[in-house]
């Protein structure tokens, strides 16, 4: 049975929607009302505040815990300085991604990092000689991720830590209401915003300070429905939706390399050996099956399908998780994973997985589309990702 995070008392009174999910183990809000509108708003136009305590947090110390740290990710952790954060994957050794998440490297020889399934003891295995310690301090740290473009104002006013020249995925430390925080410029929306560390016993006295502050910045608490919409915008994957862990696969079909997942840049075969590096040299010199890609669907043939039975076009409600077939002249090429009606863009947009030769942007693909329990086709254009990308993600000043 799920049990609440560290902000559980004051979600909770808050959601009025009772619209719940479960993530690894905890209760996490959906919706807050009834819609999530307002709060999809609150992150493109002002602030929102997302509890994302249920991530999975290790801290890595010791003399080796940088050569752990190279050992398991497919990035050179060497290449990163101290207060910066990383995004990153690890791999088993044919090469297929297990899982993804960020590094944080707080100090010469220690590390947070995140992921969004246990990974506790595929670590262990990994460190196996090294003199390295890792905790899982997922129950002692909580977290929120404030987003949003007055979320750089908002911080401004109840910490006191440096966050004017805070660079895009950096990492700085302060206060707020009395309580030690880590403020890293990082998230999963897409747009200007922070992820705040603390711990787990003095939460409620961060999310209090937020929220009484940022009533003046038309703050919102806001639930994995609106966040969902955000991070497909955004052209973010989400495991177990756009890519299954290679350790929870039944077949092959379903492990995915970074390189077909969009994740090939965080792939560093000049670095030391690690796990995977073999298999994904092959598949460099080869070039990988798969791609992933934004498609743009054409909404003109969506509201043409309503119009023969007559009715109004139904913009989706929320962002579907649910994989559909998609064609190149009528041979299935791939899936879309993630599919979404943005407010932003007001377009019909999805993450796909698709063969190579379909992935170029430009090329002109189908997708089904269901109406009125009818499968149908609809057609959509390759687009490069992120669908959305503005400027004051990654600005400076953040103010």
């Amino acid at each position: 049975m799920p049990v609440g995070t560290a902000f559980h008392e004051r979600t909770l009174a808050l959601c009025e929607s009772l619209n719940y999910r479960e993530w690894s183990g905890y209760y996490t809000v959906s919706v807050y009302e009834m819609h999530h509108e307002h709060e999809y708003n609150a992150i493109r136009n002002s602030a929102a505040l997302i509890d994302i305590s249920p991530l999975f947090k290790y801290r890595v110390t010791g003399r080796d815990a940088t050569k752990f740290v190279n050992r398991v990710i497919s990035r050179d952790i060497n290449k990163v300085a101290v207060d910066q954060v990383i995004y990153c994957c690890w791999c088993d050794p044919e090469g297929k991604v297990i899982d993804d998440g960020t590094i944080t490297r707080l100090s010469e020889n220690e590390y947070r990092w995140t992921a969004a399934d246990p990974s506790l003891r595929w670590f262990q295995q990994n460190a196996l000689a090294l003199d390295v310690r890792i905790e899982d301090i997922s129950e002692q740290t909580a977290a929120l991720a404030l987003q949003g473009p007055t979320s750089g104002r908002l911080l401004r006013m109840v910490t006191d830590a440096p966050i004017d020249n805070l660079k895009y995925f950096r990492v700085t430390r302060g206060k707020i209401a009395g309580v030690p925080v880590d403020i890293s410029r990082s998230g999963y929306t897409g747009d200007l915003g922070f992820e705040i560390w603390m711990p787990w016993i003095d939460a409620v006295k961060v999310w209090d300070a937020l929220v009484a502050k940022g009533k003046a910045f038309d703050i919102h608490p806001a639930g994995m429905i609106a966040l969902d919409v955000a991070r497909i915008e955004a052209g973010l994957i989400l495991i177990e939706v756009d890519y299954i862990s290679s350790k929870k696969a039944l077949i092959d079909s379903q492990k995915y390399s970074p390189f077909e997942i969009g994740l090939g840049k965080l792939v560093d075969l000049e670095k030391e050996n690690f796990v995977g590096r073999e298999a994904l040299a092959q598949e460099a010199k080869k070039g990988a099956k798969r791609a992933l890609v934004g498609l743009e669907i054409n909404w003109n043939e969506v509201e043409a399908l309503y119009d023969k039975l007559k009715m109004a076009p139904q913009v989706p409600g929320m962002a579907s998780r649910v994989a559909v077939p998609v064609y190149r002249g009528g041979r299935q090429v791939g899936k879309a994973t993630s599919t979404t009606w943005s407010p932003t863009l007001k377009k019909m947009i999805a993450l796909a997985s698709v063969s190579r030769e379909s992935s170029t942007p430009g090329t002109s693909l189908s997708m089904e589309m269901t109406v009125e329990a009818v499968r149908h086709t609809v057609s959509a254009k390759v687009v490069p990702l992120p669908f959305f990308n503005p400027p004051r993600k990654t600005a400076l000043p953040v103010i």
